[in-house]
Formats: C-alpha cells, sequence, structure tokens
C-alpha cells in the first residue's frame, strides 16, 4: 500500500525563526540588538546567536519573545522546529533509507 505522508517536507528551508527576528520583527519595533537583549532580559550575545542563525529558540526564549511581540510562543516554536527537521531531514536521509517501515498486523 503507498504511503501519502501527512505534511510533506517543502523543497527549501524554512526560515529560521533568528531571520524574522532579524529582518522584520526587531525593526518594526524599532529595537537594536543591544536594547531587544535588555528587554528580553538575556545577554546581547544570546540574542545576536540566535539572530545570526547559530542557535535556536528554546520554549523559554519563544515565552519571552511571545510576551515582546504579543502573541503566543506555538509560533517561535513551530517555526524553529520545521526548520530543524528540513535539516534534519536532509542531513540524516542516507540513514533513514537504510531503515524500513514496519507496519503493524
Amino acid at each position: 500500500m503507498p504511503e501519502y505522508p501527512a505534511n510533506p517536507q517543502p523543497a527549501w528551508r524554512p526560515s529560521h525563526p533568528g531571520a524574522l527576528l532579524r529582518e522584520d520583527v526587531l525593526p518594526a519595533l524599532r529595537l537594536t540588538v543591544t536594547d531587544a537583549a535588555r528587554t528580553l532580559g538575556i545577554s546581547r550575545q544570546t540574542l545576536h546567536a540566535i539572530l545570526a542563525e547559530r542557535a535556536a529558540v528554546t520554549p523559554a526564549m519563544a515565552l519571552r519573545l511571545a510576551k515582546l511581540c504579543g502573541g503566543g510562543p506555538e509560533i517561535w516554536l513551530r517555526m524553529q522546529m520545521a526548520h530543524d527537521l528540513w535539516q534534519a531531514e536532509r542531513d540524516l536521509a542516507p540513514e533513514l533509507a537504510r531503515i524500513p517501515t514496519l507496519h503493524a498486523a
């Protein structure tokens, strides 16, 4: 029986949440990295790592960003998850191809 994925991965790399922060959110809020970090209660280096897409948005950071921007933390976590899953799928493709899909009897 053929398998049809419920939510196929996109062919393009989903945006890292740091890119959204860097390109859209902080400029719209007229916040510098230093001011945003101070407002979020984190170090400037921590925020810069996220903006440079070298660090992931954690649940704690998602809560901070949701409080700063309004809305919920889920959007930040979903963006991070989509980005991470896309990358992992490509990194693990050879290994995943060797793992059979088992079906319950």
